[in-house]
């Protein structure tokens, strides 16, 4: 039942951009997740890129935690070929409440909805198609995962029709879940309940399936992260580095390393892993990381080892320090030979002496 409204041209696009990013602290202390490098640009260009690139112009940005951030950074979106408008939510409002609340802002009948925190590489022109050709009102964007256990999970019939939303179960009868990805006709938009909180995934999504609304969803097995915990981040930074996560922001070769131009690499360094080296940054003689994400002006010194971390805005690791599966604060001096490994978190400007924390003795 494709009408005029089916083509990207007459599509709005609402991030949702609001969360406070609790689970990336300290990082999210000083900026939003949203606005996080990723692969050296803010983790929300590459899906701003995505956006443009599937033909929808018009994008409506839902903020609430550091809202101010996103606008000095992006302006009006003309720099990337779209029109950007903000929304900031006073009061947090949930995804569904964040939905409504941009709702003043919205020109279109198809109105495509994202959760700022997903690196996705669904061809969003697809996701359309379904919606258009199902006559759906809403449809999902379902991503097949290999162990749904973590998720609640979103089973569809012979049509693609969504028929239930299940929570968590250690025993899921589907591998389909919610990727974060929505397309509402607007008229659903109006539905939701205006000025508190609404959950579009606990409450808008199950009283439109009991009241007969059509569900429709997109289920494909393209590339999908949520890139909520440390783990997930530093993943989906070396997936975009290696190729493996899909990126238009990113142009150009892709390889183990991605080193910014104005970097500093000491010879016999190594690079690895998909590491992402910042502005500024500087990595030192026989140093070895190994998808590390260092942020502009850090600086990993001689013989230090980075695994799988996020090294913050001019943060210092000493010589010979051992830094793996841990999040070093913007600013923090990590000294030299100490060692901080599974989920050590150190928050910003903290100074620690050299040897001054080990898991190890001294040998």
């Amino acid at each position: 039942m494709a009408n005029s409204g089916s083509t990207a041209g007459s599509t709005d696009a609402v991030i949702l951009v609001g969360g406070q990013g609790t689970r990336l602290r300290p990082l999210t202390l000083s900026a939003p997740k949203p606005m996080l490098p990723t692969a050296g640009l803010p983790f929300l260009q590459h899906l701003l890129a995505r956006i443009a690139d599937a033909g929808i112009t018009h994008v409506v940005l839902g903020t609430s935690y550091k809202a101010e951030v996103f606008e000095e950074h992006f302006g009006d979106g003309s720099e990337l070929g779209l029109e950007l408008e903000y929304v900031t939510e006073t009061e947090p409002l949930g995804t569904g409440g964040g939905i409504r609340n941009v709702l003043p802002k919205l020109r279109a009948d198809t109105v495509m909805v994202f959760n700022g925190d997903v690196l996705g590489g669904t061809d969003l022109g697809g996701v359309l198609d379904t919606h258009h050709n199902s006559g759906a009102d809403v449809t999902l964007h379902l991503v097949r995962v290999s162990d749904p256990r973590a998720f609640g999970c979103v089973p569809t019939d012979a049509d693609g029709r969504v028929t239930a939303f299940l929570e968590k179960t250690q025993d899921p009868p589907t591998d389909q879940i919610n990727a974060g990805c929505y397309v509402f006709r607007r008229e659903y938009i109006e539905k939701i309940p205006a000025g508190r909180a609404v959950s579009v995934e606990r409450e808008t999504f199950p009283s439109l399936l009991a009241e007969g609304a059509h569900i429709q969803g997109h289920v494909d097995t393209s590339y999908w992260r949520d890139m909520g915990t440390p783990e997930d981040f530093v993943r989906g930074s070396a997936d975009l580095v290696r190729g493996i996560a899909p990126s238009p922001a990113l142009p150009g070769q892709r390889g183990e390393s991605l080193v910014h131009p104005g970097a500093g690499v000491a010879p016999g360094a190594l690079l690895i892993g998909g590491t992402v080296v910042g502005r500024g940054a500087e990595v030192g003689a026989g140093a070895r990381l190994d998808g590390a994400v260092l942020f502009d002006g850090a600086r990993v010194e001689a013989g230090a080892t980075v695994e799988r971390s996020i090294i913050g805005f001019g943060a210092r690791i000493g010589p010979r320090a051992l830094v793996r599966d841990a999040v070093i604060g913007d600013g923090a001096n990590v000294g030299a030979r100490c060692e901080l490994l599974r989920g050590a978190r150190i928050w910003p400007g903290v100074d620690i002496p050299d040897g001054g924390i080990r898991f190890s003795t001294d040998v």
